[in-house]
């Protein structure tokens, strides 16, 4: 056998492997969260929240609404220098991230095993 009809088998099986995992996967909400913050952040954002009295009076005060917090805690930053990732029974963590009106947030919460409190929210003066 030819090596031109070598390349052309193995690509045309390629493609056929291609069509048959592009298949299965579409539609599915596949993802891979490899990283420590990748897996945190994907633990955060399958749970509840509930503000507490301080967060509340935080959002009021900075004229800012849940819209602000989901996008912070989808794409947000993890900082594991002042986070307490192994405190018992609630872990803390402090996410930083950047609003769609550009400021910069940070935001301190308990990630609990049933839900998550968010304690603080503040912006980021540079």
């Amino acid at each position: 056998m030819r090596l031109l009809h070598r390349i052309g088998y193995y690509l045309g099986g390629f493609s056929i492997g291609l069509i048959i995992l592009a298949f299965f996967f579409s539609g599915k909400k596949t993802s891979c969260a490899y990283f420590p913050e990748a897996r945190v952040l994907k633990n955060i954002n399958l749970k509840q929240y509930t503000l507490s009295r301080k967060a509340q009076e935080s959002l009021t005060q900075l004229q800012l609404d849940t819209i602000a917090i989901n996008y912070v805690l989808k794409n947000g930053d993890i900082d594991f220098g002042e986070s307490q990732p192994r405190k018992e029974p609630c872990p803390e963590y402090a996410v930083y991230g950047g609003t769609q009106k550009e400021q910069e947030l940070k935001i301190v919460l308990e990630n609990c095993e049933e839900k998550v409190l968010i304690r603080d929210i503040s912006i980021v003066k540079d």
